[in-house]
């Protein structure tokens, strides 16, 4: 009987040290709440004008179709900065801007960036029917914060009217944005 929780202790030891080993570029810690070290302090929120963005869409072609538009931000500091959570999107219309929800069932973590690293986030989106201000938004930017960020970084919005969502639209738009992850190698 004494074999099964030596094992069990050996495991728990060899997991511990893996879980550590394979920790990441934030020193392995994980949710770690340690004060004072230089890497915590060296490590702040990424600032938007440090950030280099590049968008790729692949449009909804028609209305009710879904389409994707994916924002990736390479890290041009000099400086190490992180980034936990979802983007703040609003879709501007009119000089009124539409809040886009977060992604239901997605969980953010938290990203160390590197110089030169990439992260990137998601929108999802419905298209909706042209020219109908009750079902659908005449969408003509995209603006977006970062967690923890000073600065709002915006992007031209060229693919198609968003729906609405509910009847009679509503104002909410029929869209969602991941949380941060990182994107590439």
């Amino acid at each position: 009987m004494r074999t099964l929780p030596i094992a069990v202790t050996a495991l728990a030891a060899t997991l511990a040290l893996t879980l550590t080993a394979c920790g990441g570029d934030d020193g392995g810690g994980g949710d770690n709440k340690s004060s004072g070290s230089k890497k915590d302090a060296s490590s702040s929120a990424c600032a938007a004008d440090g950030l280099a963005q590049e968008v790729v869409a692949s449009e909804a072609p028609a209305a009710g179709d879904t389409g994707t538009v994916s924002v990736s931000l390479t890290n041009g500091s000099g400086a190490d900065c992180t980034l936990k959570g979802f983007p703040t999107v609003g879709l501007d219309v009119g000089g009124t801007a539409l809040s886009v929800a977060p992604e239901k069932s997605a969980v953010a973590e938290k990203l160390t960036v590197k110089k030169d690293e990439t992260v990137g986030f998601t929108i999802t989106y419905v298209r909706g029917p042209a020219g109908d201000a009750e079902k659908a938004a005449a969408v003509t930017a995209a603006k977006f914060t970062l967690p923890g960020a000073d600065g709002e970084l915006s992007f031209a919005w060229k693919y198609g009217e968003v729906a609405l969502r509910g009847a009679g639209g509503g104002g909410e738009p029929d869209a969602s944005v991941t949380p941060l992850q990182r994107t590439g190698d």
